[in-house]
């Protein structure tokens, strides 16, 4: 990864090129309508940073939120849940000895109720360690009504996790939720049960299983080390989602980032704000509001984050071909994708954060490969490399690609389409991360 030039900083208000749709103001922690979301007392739900009891949080694990669709075949999204026990397991990449869950009903319509939640450390699949199970309160509540639209946090529990350890979070659902507000690609193993099983130590109650994530968008953490804004942001669409990487694995290149942290001994907050499919410049039916759009809600919105690695705009030169998932979108140019990247900068920028800007890898052989979406792909990677605009830049595609056809993903990298990296390629992509310069 090389510096381009020392990092900007600006306080203007931001807008978009004429040519692009208008960009929402930079979020701010209540940017997603979290003041809305109350237990049971009728307490105000938690943002940000910093509660009111002075507690600095941080993120240990982050999915985006996406609107209910299934473009490639059945999951929960649609027909949401009623009286079901649903079991989430995640990776947080830094520890901490207290915690506290994010909830999302950003594309719900009705208010979402939460009758129960818990926290444990994972044992094995739906199961939990022993007396590892921590009931969650929200506005100490147990449970939790989240507005059409808004976001909610319970309150922090003592809970002692470790940077790279496995955590699992439990949704009692008593009353029927309506379409789920969910992240589609999790690369990894959900668990519903019918009834009340939240507090369940092994797994055998929970006979469903999924590879989605529904309402949880994140799992805080506080103490055990000292507060600095050295959180990290990975902002992108399925390469940075994880697609072809091993189920239950944590082998996207975040995590493999977040490994290579905690082998250094400096476990870091590394969030991953992928969506498989998303764009810059357009919405898509099934993958997400575009980038410059969601930036704020989705990255901004996170504590203590000091960087944000950018890799987006491969399906905005793609998803106006025929063939595509759901609808095509409208052709993008160039010139537009660049001006995309350049609205995301502008507000990282706005809010003192840095951006590192990632090459777009290699698409020869794959159902986006087209002679024109070559020279559109070749024209923003050399404004990536070559504009000075981006603070940093990590050159994904010369590490990817095969030396022997550069437009050609290495065999050895490829997943098997040609377009997404398997596990050895997020190795590559992570590796090329200089540490010293987060």
């Amino acid at each position: 990864m090389t510096f381009t030039h020392s990092l900007r900083r600006t306080s203007v208000a931001l807008l978009a090129a004429a040519t692009l749709s208008a960009l929402p103001a930079a979020g701010t922690a209540g940017a997603t309508g979290a003041t809305g979301a109350t237990g049971t007392t009728g307490a105000t739900a938690t943002a940000g940073a910093s509660a009111p009891n002075g507690t600095v949080w941080r993120g240990g694990w982050a999915a985006s939120p996406q609107a209910p669709a299934a473009p490639f075949g059945p999951n929960w999204s649609q027909g949401g849940f009623s009286d079901h026990t649903v079991r989430q397991v995640v990776r947080v990449s830094t520890g901490g000895t207290k915690a506290r869950i994010e909830l999302s009903n950003r594309y719900g319509k009705t208010p979402l109720r939460i009758t129960g939640a818990t926290v444990a450390l994972t044992a094995e699949g739906a199961s939990v360690k022993a007396g590892s199970v921590r009931q969650l309160s929200f506005g100490k509540s147990r449970s939790l009504t989240v507005p059409a639209g808004a976001t909610a946090y319970s309150d922090g529990v003592p809970f002692k996790v470790r940077a790279l350890e496995s955590v699992t979070v439990t949704l009692y659902l008593a009353d029927p939720t309506g379409p789920a507000t969910f992240h589609h690609f999790a690369a990894a193993t959900s668990y519903r049960a019918d009834g009340d099983h939240r507090a369940d130590r092994d797994g055998t109650a929970f006979k469903e299983t999924g590879d989605s994530w529904y309402f949880l968008t994140g799992v805080e953490v506080s103490g055990g080390q000292s507060a600095r804004r050295n959180g990290i942001v990975t902002f992108g669409d399925s390469i940075t989602d994880g697609v072809g990487s091993g189920a239950d694995r944590n082998n996207r290149y975040p995590d493999e980032l977040a490994e290579r942290f905690a082998a250094a001994g400096q476990p870091r907050s590394v969030l991953n704000h992928g969506i498989s499919g998303n764009q810059v410049t357009n919405d898509w039916d099934w993958a997400g509001e575009k980038g410059i759009a969601r930036f704020g809600k989705d990255v901004l919105s996170e504590p203590n984050v000091g960087t944000v690695v950018v890799l987006e705009g491969i399906n905005d030169i793609g998803g106006s071909g025929q063939g595509v998932p759901g609808h095509p979108t409208p052709e993008v140019s160039a010139d537009q994708l660049i001006e995309g990247h350049r609205a995301l900068i502008r507000q990282a920028h706005a809010k003192g954060i840095k951006v590192i800007g990632a090459t777009l890898t290699p698409i020869k052989g794959s159902f986006y490969d087209t002679p024109v979406n070559e020279a559109k792909r070749d024209a923003v990677n050399h404004w990536i490399r070559t504009s000075g605009e981006y603070d940093a830049v990590v050159d994904f595609d010369r590490v990817v690609a095969d030396p022997a056809d550069p437009d050609r993903m290495l065999p050895a990298y490829d997943s098997g389409d040609h377009l997404h990296p398997g596990d050895a390629g997020y190795r590559a992509m992570a590796k090329a991360l200089d540490l010293d310069e987060f």
